[in-house]
């Protein structure tokens, strides 16, 4: 991942109504397997990743990185939410050079429909508002992932165009803390 700035890492963990925002722990790796090897949450996004290779893969403690959030509920694990550079060879860019931050997220599916993906995000982009001020913010989906699709333009994220990546068409957005003055 590439630097996000001078952003100091880790922040305190982040809390919301219902959840944290923190670093991974060695606690969170059984739930880390069962998130990167399930076939639902792998539908939009390339697959599941075979799980006896991510199990030798994945270390005893998760590696801590800049930008990568667990989403804790009561203790346990939920999902993911990173804030990447989104790589300038991709497609998909609100500035001529790339390297936007992107939000990325995952959820284990018993936490689908719940909202907490919503409330994560929120305040994961509140984080980056805070640190990053001024940042746009792009997100990616795949336009089938309808689900994925409602919750980029509840948290305020507008299309910017649509493109093919990966063998299907990707729905591509922004999002900016900066209000436009009436």
């Amino acid at each position: 991942m590439t630097e996000l700035g001078s952003v100091a890492w880790p922040p305190a963990p982040i809390r919301t109504e219902r959840l944290v925002l923190r670093e991974p722990e060695a606690r969170d790796r059984a739930a880390l397997i069962e998130l990167f090897t399930s076939s639902e949450v792998g539908t939009y996004i390339g697959g599941p990743r075979p799980r006896d290779e991510f199990e030798r893969a994945l270390p005893a403690v998760p590696r801590r990185r800049p930008g990568l959030f667990v989403v804790d509920l009561d203790g346990a694990m939920i999902g993911i939410i990173e804030i990447d550079r989104r790589d300038a060879e991709r497609p998909g860019h609100v500035r001529p050079d790339g390297g936007e931050a992107e939000l990325g997220y995952m959820f284990l599916p018993e936490a689908w429909g719940w909202g907490y993906a919503a409330e994560a995000c929120a305040a994961a982009l509140d984080w980056v508002a805070d640190a990053l001020p001024g940042e746009p913010v792009v997100l990616s989906t795949q336009t089938a992932n309808e689900r994925s699709m409602r919750l980029a333009v509840k948290l305020g994220f507008t299309e910017v165009e649509r493109f093919e990546e990966y063998g299907a068409e990707q729905w591509f957005g922004v999002w900016s803390s900066v209000t436009p003055s009436a």
